[in-house]
């Protein structure tokens, strides 16, 4: 899975931003947290759930319980916007 290319991922400070280039269907402007724009950014390349859980894993100090929820949440939402492909 990797982000769709309608979307285009930029850092603004402490938060991750995912913005659709109008081309697709949701029109507006995604805010992410540090884990969230973590999870976007590892999104940026073709991936997995599972790869992101152990790089997450590696860069927090999180339970791989709180991890894998957390990365299936983010890319569940994204792929509810069609940010996801894959």
């Amino acid at each position: 899975m990797k982000l769709n290319n309608e979307f285009i991922s930029h850092n603004d400070g402490d938060e991750k931003l995912l913005v659709s280039t109008g081309a697709s269907d949701f029109k507006g402007l995604v805010r992410g947290n540090a884990s969230a724009g973590f999870i976007m950014t590892c999104l940026e390349t073709d991936t997995t759930e599972d790869e992101i859980v152990s790089k997450m894993l590696e860069n927090f100090e999180v339970s791989e319980e709180i991890a894998r929820r957390d990365v299936h949440k983010i890319v569940t939402q994204l792929r509810s916007i069609g940010a996801v492909d894959g």
